[in-house]
């Protein structure tokens, strides 16, 4: 039996599987098993929360979605999509036991320099940060709020 923490988002019933010492947990988005590690926990809390309570459509949300930042190969968390197929949601998860701060607004920040999402997010499953980019002033905001549906 193992024990997960409990995070600041809607229970979910997760698949979980082991291999010898090794938990992994399905992703309905990548469709496979993905070792299960504090971040992942948090990142499959919030693919259900946005696809489940939310409604968020299933197709327009990536999990790891690979970018090239100054030449250097980075991964999303979870990077959703408007109706256009454009970048609009980008969220930043992280263990729950890592504090959401500069450190953690810069990298998000820096992934969205070549993705130019209007919202970012950051989250470690007990912490929530969302902002929205104000383009005319070249600052981002801080909202009380998830942005709306795409």
């Amino acid at each position: 039996m193992i024990t997960l923490p409990e995070l600041n988002l809607p229970a979910i019933v997760p698949q979980l599987t082991r291999d010898g010492d090794q938990v992994f947990v399905f992703d309905v988005l990548r469709k496979k098993n993905i070792l299960l590690t504090p971040e992942e926990w948090v990142r499959q809390h919030w693919i259900h929360f946005l696809i489940t309570s939310q409604t968020f459509p299933k197709g327009l949300i990536s999990a790891e979605r690979g970018l090239v930042y100054n030449g250097l190969q980075k991964r999303t968390d979870l990077l959703v999509f408007d109706r256009q197929g454009l970048p609009y949601f980008l969220i930043e998860c992280k263990a729950p036991e890592v504090e959401i701060n500069q450190k953690v607004l810069s990298q998000a920040i820096t992934y969205n320099q070549t993705l130019k999402c209007p919202f970012i997010g950051l989250s470690n499953g007990k912490k929530h940060v969302f902002m929205g980019y104000v383009e005319a002033e070249g600052i981002y905001l801080q909202q009380a709020t998830l942005p709306p549906i795409p």
